[in-house]
């Protein structure tokens, strides 16, 4: 009976951890860590977030359009902002929360 009560428990366990690996990436604490520095001082030309104005050209374009620049570099924005490490997700889910207050 404890056999069977740890095999449950490490099964519950495993879901519980993929779970929390799929879950969808958290754009705010990507943006806090990969993008602030640039989007909250407009550094190099790069639109601040809730800057209205400075997206609407980019809006324009469309959000794929937005995706596939922040994703492979755009300008004097590299790839990810520089930060390879994030997914493709990741990156999608830091422009989705920029936009949050313009949509």
């Amino acid at each position: 009976m404890k056999r069977l009560a740890s095999l449950a428990l490490t099964g519950f366990a495993a879901l519980t951890l993929s779970a929390a690996v799929q879950a969808e990436p958290d754009g705010e604490a990507i943006y806090n860590q990969a993008c602030m520095a640039c989007h909250m001082t407009g550094a190099a030309g790069a639109p601040i977030k809730g800057d209205e104005a400075a997206w609407a050209p980019r809006l324009e374009q469309g959000i794929e359009t937005l995706y596939t620049h922040s994703i492979e570099g755009f300008g004097a924005m590299p790839a990810k902002g520089g930060f390879m490490n994030l997914s493709d997700e990741e990156v999608k889910a830091s422009v989705d929360y920029m936009l949050e207050p313009l949509l």
